[in-house]
């Protein structure tokens, strides 16, 4: 078994780290939060006093953290230098695909094999195990990152060079935004028209309007698979985080010229919700309450 380092242990992160442990990895982990840290040994980790502790000898260095300023200052101040230069340094953090690149670059400059890896799935497959990783990097990145990520998803695809698990993270997230908002506005329209909303699934979840947003994260409460509507919203991914990952595609759009009136739309309706109706804390399929609230369960937070 490894000797791994695992850096940020927040909603994500302190459950990937966990299966690391569970699958018995000699697992040092490190967050700012006493919260996080206490969680980690609860369930198997071994804490770190700071991050350079956790790096002592780690074959493996897996880093979960908000944003790509957040990625710069832990691998520039931390990481880079002080980790063993053997060790695979793996950054599983949703940012922008320059930081992912100019990092990995960096790494690569001093000896390392890196790969950027992030996730999809959100928090119930990372305490499952059961993420979606796409990895970039080169090859033998790639082959020596997979056994660590396999522990902690049931799929790991490498996307290609550097960069290319971000390019595919946001890619997929502007879809999967841009996509929730249309079948939120087309659920209110069904049950505007008359159609209870059950029936109104049963039909289009096998017809030509069937997407992963209706039959497996139905907006509706009480309609399909239970899901975070059930919740009043709580506990799935929030629209704050939808809102980073539509920011983030409308960054790399721009970047390289193209065209994304969909994605555009969907970010400015996200910071709507998130930013002016405080539902930042809600599921992202909470938005339906924006679009129509007439029908919905209880108002949104005033905060």
């Amino acid at each position: 078994m490894a000797r791994i380092a695992f850096i940020g242990l927040g909603n994500m992160g302190g459950g990937m780290a966990a299966n690391l442990a569970k699958a018995g990895h000699d697992l040092r982990a490190f967050d700012l939060s006493e919260a996080a840290l206490a969680k980690a040994e609860e369930r198997g980790c071994k804490r770190a006093a700071s991050a350079a502790d956790a790096l002592q000898d780690a074959e493996a260095v897996v880093t979960m953290l908000p944003a790509g300023k957040h990625v710069r200052e832990v691998y520039e101040s931390s990481v880079l230098g002080q980790a063993p230069a053997s060790a695979i340094l793996i950054d599983c953090s949703t940012i922008d695909v320059a930081t992912a690149r100019e990092e990995i670059e960096k790494a690569e400059g001093q000896g390392y094999k890196m790969v950027d890896a992030p996730v999809s799935g959100g928090i119930a497959a990372a305490e499952a195990g059961s993420l979606t990783f796409m990895v970039g990097g080169t090859d033998e990145a790639f082959e020596r990152a997979k056994p660590f990520l396999k522990i902690m998803g049931k799929a790991v695809i490498h996307a290609g060079g550097p960069g290319a698990g971000q390019a595919a993270k946001i890619c997929n997230n502007m879809l999967l935004g841009a996509s929730m908002i249309a079948t939120c506005e087309t659920f209110v329209l069904a049950m505007k028209l008359g159609l209870d909303p059950q029936t109104f699934f049963d039909i289009s979840s096998q017809a030509s309007g069937q997407c992963w947003s209706m039959t497996s994260y139905c907006p509706v409460p009480g309609v399909g698979p239970a899901t975070p509507a059930d919740r009043d919203y709580e506990g799935g991914f929030a629209a704050a985080l939808m809102l980073k990952d539509l920011r983030l595609a409308m960054e790399a759009a721009q970047s390289v010229d193209s065209y994304t009136p969909m994605g555009a739309h969907a970010e400015e309706l996200y910071t709507r919700f998130a930013e002016k109706l405080g539902g930042s804390g809600k599921d992202f399929s909470g938005i339906i309450k924006m679009i129509d609230d007439s029908w919905a369960p209880p108002a949104l937070d005033s905060r």
